[in-house]
């Protein structure tokens, strides 16, 4: 598989992500996203005082990888990802959208840049949020490329964090699988 946001993104062997939602975190961002040994990979950071809602993911040199933006004026909750710190469309690498305005389980279509037509999705999210428990698979395959668990634990429920277990596959970009996770939690937590 190409990489979708980098290369560097991308490994031979399954990555495991544990991403922890901080809901009283202003200073250090909303997200922290580490693999399996705790290793920090990425911060995702929330844009305050500004028109559009969006969010940057930045890597452990607090370099943004890439800007989150949720659209407005839309039917279906949707988000553009674009590299970096822009939101200029030469820089869009993927969108992801509901493929329904009302949803009991997370449906999630996802277009990489060049999909323009959007007849069919790149990679699809479905599952349960609320049973804490999706899967992303490539097209409108039964092929996983990474599944999510959320898990939650007396220290998540006291410290006020959600922690996201996230199994990426090999040869998928972990950083990609990122902003996707992110989207979803972003979208069901505006239910």
């Amino acid at each position: 598989m190409a990489a979708i946001v980098s290369p560097q993104f991308v490994s031979p062997q399954p990555v495991d992500l544990a991403i922890v939602r901080k809901f009283l975190a202003l200073t250090e961002g909303s997200f922290g996203v580490t693999d399996a040994q705790g290793n920090p990979l990425f911060r995702v950071k929330d844009r305050l005082l500004h028109i559009h809602d969006y969010r940057v993911i930045l890597d452990v040199n607090e370099n943004p990888v890439m800007t989150l933006r949720k659209k407005l004026m839309t039917m279906h909750s949707r988000w553009q990802v674009f590299r970096g710190d822009s939101t200029e469309d030469k820089d869009l690498l993927f969108t992801v959208k509901e493929t329904s305005m009302v949803q009991l389980k997370a449906k999630l279509d996802v277009f990489l840049a060049h999909n323009k037509d959007e007849k069919v999705c790149d990679y699809k999210v479905r599952g349960s949020f609320f049973e804490r428990s999706c899967m992303v698979y490539a097209g409108e395959t039964s092929n996983i490329v990474a599944q999510m668990h959320k898990k939650m634990t007396a220290e998540s429920i006291l410290l006020d964090k959600t922690r996201f277990n996230v199994t990426v596959y090999p040869n998928i970009d972990y950083a990609f699988i990122t902003a996707i996770m992110v989207i979803l939690d972003e979208i069901n937590r505006d239910v």
